[in-house]
Formats: structure tokens, C-alpha cells, sequence
């Protein structure tokens, strides 16, 4: 912002505070990962995740091609949006991150019951049953740690938008 305008384009002073960034991931439990294919297309996809020791931890069969694709590239993302969840409105996170894929027995019978826990939250019967049909043999987990933190906190944006509005300025490029 300089003198008399509000930049609506820039969003830099809007990040979200570490606060808010906890209540984000602890109030959302699904993400959407995101890798390269071999031609180094972009994809990604919705997945549920548990967030512990300042990683992120995803469940997925060794058949899934995104499997070879982070063996092959360790580079990913992880997005989360506030959308859905009691948080409020207009909060994301990106993280760029490292992606190991983990096959041994003692962290797919710690990450089973953790992620049942967190998505059938008060139902002990349906986190066994989740358990039980997870635990094939091509199960893996995606440990995902993050290098680089992107936030945003559109509740910040909104409230600098109606003082700009409220002062008079205008609304353009800086």
C-alpha cells in the first residue's frame, strides 16, 4: 500500500499466524498431496492425513502410481483449506515437503490407529474395522516433511480490505 491505494493484489502481509496454522491442521484431516509424473506433470489428489512430530503422514496402497512417482521424485506439496471444518473462513496452507515412503511394520501399526482415530473420532468399533481393512500387505505411508511453509489468512485480507474501504482509499495496484 502506498500513499492513497490499496493493493488488492499483493496478499504478502496476510500470512497466517502459528496459531491459527495449528487450528487449521488439527480441525481439517484431509489434504490434497500433490507430485510429478515422470513427464513432469503435476497431479494431485485428496487424502486424509494425521500431522505428528511436525510431519505429515498419509495412507496409501503400494499399487497407487503416486508411489513410484515419490520414489522417483521426493519433491511434493500439501495443501489444506479451512473449507468444511470450524475454523474460520478463508485460511490455507501450503507446504512444499520431502515425501518418504515407509513400508515397516512398527510405523504402519502406530499410523492405522492414529488415522482411524482421527477420522471415526469416538467410534472404537469403526477405528478397528478401519484398521483391519487398511492392513494389507501393500500398505505404505507417505511421510511428507515440510521445507517450505505458505499460509494464508483471508479473515486479515478481508479486515485490511473495509479499513482501506473505510479511509477511502482505492482499491488497485500499488
Amino acid at each position: 500500500m502506498s500513499g492513497n491505494t490499496f493493493n488488492y493484489d499483493s496478499v504478502k502481509g496476510y500470512t497466517l499466524d502459528e496459531d491459527a496454522e495449528r487450528q487449521l491442521i488439527e480441525a481439517q484431516n484431509e489434504c490434497t498431496f500433490m507430485w510429478s509424473t515422470k513427464e513432469g506433470w503435476p497431479v494431485g489428489v485428496i487424502m486424509s492425513y494425521v500431522f505428528h512430530e511436525g510431519c505429515f503422514w498419509l495412507s496409501v496402497s503400494s499399487l497407487r502410481v503416486r508411489v513410484q512417482a515419490v520414489e522417483r521424485d521426493p519433491r511434493v506439496s500439501i495443501s489444506i483449506t479451512g473449507k468444511g471444518v470450524d475454523v474460520p473462513g478463508g485460511r490455507s496452507l501450503t507446504y512444499k515437503g520431502t515425501c518418504e515412503v515407509l513400508r515397516d511394520r512398527e510405523t504402519i501399526d502406530w499410523f492405522l490407529p492414529a488415522l482411524a482415530k482421527r477420522l471415526r473420532w469416538g467410534d472404537e468399533e469403526a477405528q478397528k474395522l478401519f484398521v483391519k481393512l487398511n492392513d494389507t500387505p501393500n500398505r505404505r505411508v507417505l511421510k511428507v516433511t515440510p521445507v517450505k511453509r505458505i499460509g494464508y489468512d483471508g479473515q486479515k485480507m478481508r479486515k485490511a480490505t473495509e479499513e482501506a474501504v473505510a479511509a477511502g482509499k482505492e482499491i488497485g495496484p500499488s
